[in-house]
């Protein structure tokens, strides 16, 4: 799959282009049957599938007090999308000036960058463009001036409930993890790069990567079984989220520490995925650094218990 910085980068193909648009933040069973659909629509017409989505949230930039945090990082998301069998994403940049741009000419214009669109697939209730005038009825519209088909694909339910990014960051936020996967269609992962932390970690004799996730929604605080994926390489490890109250009692925001079992390496500056596998215990204060270095190493065994 290509990741296209521009939509000229596709070089007009022979055969058209089948697009995908959407958000897709968290590439959820919902957002798969979209997708699905354009790539179907492509290997019957000979066509290219090209997935367009946005960077950041639409909302972080019109509304900002309303705007979600996010379920994946964007090389997450594109990661998440690959996989479905695209031939390239195109990630857009939104920002104020996209916002005033309306649905007619937002798609006139994607027509003029990509070539001879066969087919726009899209959730039914998807909305694009400056006040929401993009929306199925204005691609059916211009698809038959412009000569596309225009799919609105169901939406996907799980229970009585329909899937949505909005259902999935209730669940995580409530902790259930199970439930996540299942909406998702696959374990709950999230992905970071590695900052440089207080190295109290490596002071107690467990060394830990923290995460820069400013921007992503978070499952509740405290200990995880967890595997980290570095590349092609799965990793087990014990996870923290939280305040860190024995060590660090002024913290505001929740940090993300993972410390990954058997491993040694410069790990600084790389994006590591980490899916959660098991709430071990809560986060808690302790008396003395001692007492919580005992308790990590029994949190470490029972991370290898979990995962083994």
């Amino acid at each position: 799959m290509r990741t296209l910085g521009d939509p000229a980068e596709l070089g007009r193909p022979a055969g058209g282009t089948c697009i995908a648009l959407g958000m897709f933040d968290g590439v959820h069973l919902g957002h798969q049957h979209v997708v699905r659909q354009a790539v179907l629509d492509s290997r019957a017409l000979g066509a290219r599938a090209v997935v367009v989505t946005f960077h950041p949230h639409p909302l972080s930039v019109v509304f900002p007090e309303r705007a979600p945090r996010l379920l994946q990082s964007l090389p997450q998301r594109l990661r998440a999308l690959a996989v479905l069998g695209v031939d390239a994403t195109l990630p857009i940049g939104f920002t104020q000036e996209l916002a005033a741009v309306d649905g007619s000419t937002f798609i006139r214009n994607l027509a003029a960058s990509l070539g001879r669109i066969r087919s726009i697939t899209v959730g039914q209730g998807f909305h694009f463009g400056n006040k929401r005038s993009g929306n199925v009825p204005l691609l059916r519209t211009l698809g038959r001036e412009l000569g596309f088909a225009t799919h609105a694909a169901a939406p996907i339910h799980v229970g009585a409930e329909r899937v949505s990014s909005t259902r999935i960051r209730t669940a995580l936020r409530e902790g259930r993890l199970g439930h996540v996967a299942e909406l998702l269609g696959r374990p709950y992962a999230l992905a970071g790069t590695v900052i440089v932390g207080r190295q109290l970690g490596r002071q107690l004799g467990f060394p830990t990567a923290n995460l820069d996730v400013p921007e992503l929604e978070l499952p509740p605080t405290g200990v995880y079984a967890a595997r980290v994926r570095i590349g092609t390489r799965d990793h087990q490890a014990v996870l923290n989220l939280g305040h860190r109250p024995t060590v660090d009692a002024s913290a505001a925001l929740p940090r993300l520490e993972v410390h990954l079992l058997d491993f040694t390496g410069d790990l600084y500056g790389q994006e590591l995925e980490v899916e959660f596998v098991r709430h071990l215990r809560p986060e808690r204060k302790f008396p003395s650094l001692d007492a919580l270095r005992e308790q990590i190493a029994r949190d470490t065994q029972a991370a290898r218990d979990a995962l083994d």
